[in-house]
């Protein structure tokens, strides 16, 4: 039998992304429809009829989670999200599935594994799915704003391609005259967006400014010492280069 299957998701890049990440992993899979925001993702819903439905719990007007909602006894349901703490008892009990941005292919590969093993062994969706969709509904909407509103992936011009970088690669960031560079261990690339947009826009237990032009991946810093002058050095993993620290921003590496 041959499954199909829509994708939510209101950026175009991302959802190529997932469409060929899921050609990858389950070539079968028939993606009978694409949709930007919730009220288009019901219409083609309604019109195809899928047996899955990958969703962003994030979405314009009608959110994934309204819709998941509408369609509860339908199809099968795949959250998209920001954070793991979005993995709450209705999906452990396996009712609907989760996947976390960025999305990577060994995690989309246990999702698809997961809907196999439930549509061999029942193509409808359970009974109570609505009920339980009903129950995230309430657990999440306090939070959902909050959880989601951090930057995940950076878009970059190369050639006459958009590029997408997950902001987990990034090794830092560093202001240039008009634009900023994105360092990473594959190389470097160009954005428009300033330190200052970005300070505004990155998850700040995760990346920290350490300098006016200058925001750094946590996860990647090895070291941190003095110079002479009193500033701090840091060392980041797996790269020769040295990061200067402002004295102003000295005080965030107190905790390690």
């Amino acid at each position: 039998m041959v499954y199909k299957a829509v994708i939510a998701y209101d950026e175009k890049e991302l959802r190529t992304y997932l469409k060929k990440m899921l050609a990858e992993v389950w070539p079968q899979l028939e993606i009978c429809g694409e949709a930007a925001n919730g009220k288009e993702t019901l219409k083609m819903i309604d019109t195809v009829a899928p047996h899955i439905a990958f969703l962003d719990i994030k979405m314009p007007g009608i959110s994934g989670l309204e819709v998941a909602k509408n369609i509860a006894g339908i199809c099968r349901i795949v959250f998209i999200t920001a954070f793991d703490q979005y993995a709450v008892e209705a999906f452990e009990r396996e009712a609907v599935d989760y996947l976390v941005k960025p999305v990577t292919k060994e995690r989309l590969l246990q999702t698809v594994n997961r809907l196999k093993k439930q549509l061999q062994s029942s193509p409808e969706p359970p009974v109570d799915l609505a009920e339980m969709i009903k129950q995230l509904l309430t657990s999440l909407q306090s939070n959902a704003n909050a959880g989601l509103r951090y930057l995940q992936w950076i878009k970059t011009q190369h050639k006459e391609n958009v590029r997408l970088i997950s902001v987990e690669e990034v090794d830092y960031f560093q202001a240039g005259d008009k634009y900023t560079l994105v360092i990473t261990a594959e190389g470097e690339s160009l954005i428009k967006k300033s330190i200052k947009e970005l300070s505004q826009e990155l998850d700040p237990q995760k990346f920290w400014q350490i300098h006016r032009g200058t925001i750094v991946n946590v996860s990647k810093i090895e070291t941190i010492g003095r110079s002479l002058t009193g500033r701090g050095i840091l060392k980041l993993k797996n790269r020769t280069d040295a990061l200067t620290v402002s004295r102003q921003y000295l005080h965030l590496f107190k905790q390690m």
